[in-house]
């Protein structure tokens, strides 16, 4: 599947915040930026965890540190919930014998 890749500038420019956010998140390797043609961009699918990034920074004034560890901590717990589905999967193959 190739990516869907939109500009980081008019990213910006729609939801109003500045060009050095991104430059913040991929410092924190929070986001993959590619650059093609001088130009900086991000995977379209990316947006939804952008959108969760710029929530807790702009709306609750979490720094980039403090978004680092909630996102680390956010992906630990899927990863979990998807090992307890596929552990109760496993044991109603044996409620079945």
């Amino acid at each position: 599947m190739t990516k869907q890749l939109i500009s980081i500038h008019k990213i910006c420019e729609s939801y109003q915040i500045p060009e050095s956010f991104f430059e913040e998140l991929q410092a924190y390797e929070l986001l993959p930026v590619y650059t093609e043609n001088n130009k900086l961009l991000i995977d379209e699918n990316t947006l939804p965890q952008v959108e969760k990034i710029m929530r807790l920074h702009f709306d609750l004034n979490i720094n980039m540190e403090g978004i680092d560890v909630i996102i680390n901590l956010l992906n630990q717990i899927e990863q979990m919930q998807d090992e307890i589905n596929e552990l109760k999967k496993r044991l109603r193959l044996y409620e079945d014998i």
